[in-house]
């Protein structure tokens, strides 16, 4: 395989999520993913809107699940796609789950395993779009470079995320129609949001 081409990324919109679930669908029948799917849907705020927002692995350029596992299950490639977790040498034991600023990885006890969001491996490095940007109707989740997004629609894109001070750079990116230079959330902004995807929506509406 030759890697995922360096000027391709997926972009997060979460102002265009529908609430379809085409994505959760599409990625559990990847050939590599065994019928699960590795990415969520959340619902942002039940009580007050339907709105939903896509959460996928965002692939940071210094992953924080990978230094949390102790067992070295997780693997970053030269391409900065952010493996999931070997199956192998998953012991289990969540690190990954908590370290992850995004919300990502999921744990399935039924296999005793992290799974989470590989950017379709089998199909970017071949230059083909991963599934959930293939089905997604609305182009919540667009797999492309940074010039065929914004030829396609406005907005700004988005790839430096910063939690209390810790700046996180991510390979893919979010989409917000508020110029920036990225996103800033701290424990009293978080609230109880329940992905980084909703904070984004947040942002975007603000």
């Amino acid at each position: 395989m030759m890697g995922v081409p360096p000027d391709k990324k997926l972009f997060v919109d979460p102002q265009r999520c529908i609430g379809c679930r085409a994505c959760v669908q599409a990625c559990s029948e990847c050939p590599d993913h065994g019928g699960y799917s590795m990415i969520h849907l959340d619902e942002v705020d039940r009580a007050s809107t339907v709105q939903t927002a896509p959460t996928v692995c965002m692939h940071c350029e210094d992953p924080a699940c990978a230094t949390a596992c102790p067992a070295d299950a997780i693997q970053k490639g030269p391409d900065g796609v952010v493996h999931t977790a070997m199956t192998e040498r998953c012991i289990g034991c969540t690190n990954c789950v908590v370290a992850c600023p995004f919300g990502v990885p999921n744990y399935d006890s039924q296999r005793d395993l992290m799974t989470k969001c590989d950017l379709c491996y089998d199909r970017t490095s071949r230059d083909l779009r991963p599934m959930c940007a293939t089905v997604c109707p609305s182009e919540a989740l667009f797999f492309g470079t940074t010039e065929e997004l914004q030829s396609r629609r406005p907005g700004y894109v988005i790839q430096e995320v910063e939690f209390d001070g810790h700046l996180v750079r991510t390979r893919n990116a979010f989409v917000v129609p508020v110029r920036g230079d990225g996103l800033v959330i701290s424990d009293e902004r978080a609230g109880g949001a329940e992905s980084i995807a909703d904070l984004c929506l947040a942002e975007a509406i603000l």
